[in-house]
């Protein structure tokens, strides 16, 4: 399968909050894993986490394309197209 064009133009920004889930930092909120959005660096928490933060962002937002932000993890994932890439 071809990779999906949201993925192949994907960015690297920094990651604008790099300890931690923005949201849930900011509410006292505590999360699973953590996703880093590829348009803008907005570090969010994974499904697994009560508030599903990284997902939240793409519905709020847009942003098609997020990667895992776990030490030693480089996987990323089109939520548009649900391709892993």
């Amino acid at each position: 399968m071809a990779i999906c064009e949201h993925l192949s133009k994907a960015d690297d920004p920094a990651a604008k909050t790099p300890e931690g889930c923005e949201e849930c930092l900011a509410s006292g909120g505590r999360w699973v894993h953590l996703r880093r959005c590829l348009e803008c660096g907005h570090i969010g928490c994974c499904d697994s986490s009560p508030a599903k933060h990284a997902t939240g962002h793409f519905h709020e937002t847009g942003h098609p394309v997020m990667q895992s932000f776990e030490p030693g993890e480089s996987w990323r994932w089109c939520f548009v197209d649900s391709q892993m890439g």
